[in-house]
């Protein structure tokens, strides 16, 4: 029943969608940072121990409560446990808040303060942004985070959800994400030591945790939009020695939408609230720069996207019961 809960998840979350410093987020937050400080001894050893601790308490917790809610209540209780988990998993709102913000600067021709608002979500410095660059800057983290809030998330709960694991993989991969980009600020700001062997511990399982959704992302993205030039984007840049998952998706995203987005073509992932890299001098897509009708054509790549994911859920239920 993985459509019904999906579904109730995405109404819900565009009904009342969860705060920034909500009790779920904070008590996460709270504990991932108790593993890194009890756990994190410098060691390989310790920053297995620290990752595992971290998301894999949390994601066999969320399981054992679906099985234990299962046998004792019925399924349509562990039902809406799926979907509570998925709730505070996904953040399609948290997101989509600054981009229409800036989306609304940019429209009324006010970059500083579309600069000003890109510069307080993701820190990027794009004080110095021409106004084409700033675009295809916000249209590469909105992508990438519509990846990971959204997309991602359904991908892997979608997955286990078969196999009878419920909503572990919605919590596996948020928190997958999220240690990795947490214990990296944490270090980067002073806040606190985490070791340089924990971080590289959580971005490498970050990587191989996004490696599957990043591909579902891009294919989806591919089925909506212009499936010819996504696919020849992602051939292309997978022939690349230095692709990553966020280049993969953003590859894609700009064959779908036909749009130059040169910062697909970093060298360094994008893993932790960073963009996806350092734009290259010039393009070789020989696409159009972006612009602000752009904008548009990203959100209804997005939005067909998570319909398309929603229908495809629903078949499957559907010839699961018909079956």
């Amino acid at each position: 029943m993985s459509f019904i809960s999906v579904l109730f998840a995405l109404l819900l979350e565009q009904a009342r969608p969860l705060q920034r410093g909500n009790a779920v987020h904070a008590a996460l937050r709270a504990w991932v940072r108790w593993c890194s400080r009890n756990l994190d001894a410098g060691q390989r050893v310790h920053g297995w121990l620290a990752w595992s601790a971290a998301v894999g308490v949390p994601a066999v917790l969320a399981l054992g409560i679906y099985w234990l809610l299962g046998l004792l209540l019925g399924w349509p209780v562990a039902l809406l446990w799926n979907a509570l988990v998925l709730y505070a998993a996904l953040g399609f709102r948290q997101f989509s808040f600054h981009f229409t913000r800036i989306r609304d600067a940019l429209a009324d021709s006010d970059d500083a303060l579309a600069r000003r608002l890109l510069d307080d979500w993701q820190h990027l410095q794009a004080h110095d942004m021409q106004r084409s660059a700033l675009i295809g800057q916000v249209i590469e983290v909105s992508v990438l985070a519509a990846h990971r809030h959204v997309f991602g998330v359904l991908a892997w709960f979608s997955v286990l959800a078969a196999l009878g694991l419920g909503p572990a993989g919605a919590v596996l991969y948020r928190l997958s994400e999220f240690v990795a980009r947490y214990w990296q600020h944490q270090s980067q700001s002073h806040y606190q030591s985490v070791s340089a062997a924990l971080q590289s511990r959580a971005n490498q399982v970050w990587q191989r945790v996004d490696w599957l959704p990043a591909r579902m992302t891009a294919l989806s993205f591919a089925v909506v939009g212009n499936f010819e030039e996504a696919i020849d984007g992602w051939r292309g840049y997978m022939q690349r020695s230095d692709s990553h998952n966020d280049g993969l998706v953003l590859a894609a995203t700009a064959g779908a939408v036909n749009i130059d987005l040169t910062a697909s073509q970093s060298t360094k992932p994008a893993s932790v609230n960073e963009s996806a890299g350092d734009k290259d001098a010039a393009s070789v897509s020989g696409r159009p720069a972006p612009d602000l009708a752009h904008l548009a054509v990203v959100v209804g790549l997005v939005w067909r996207t998570v319909v398309m994911w929603v229908v495809l859920l629903a078949l499957l239920t559907l010839a699961r019961l018909l079956g």
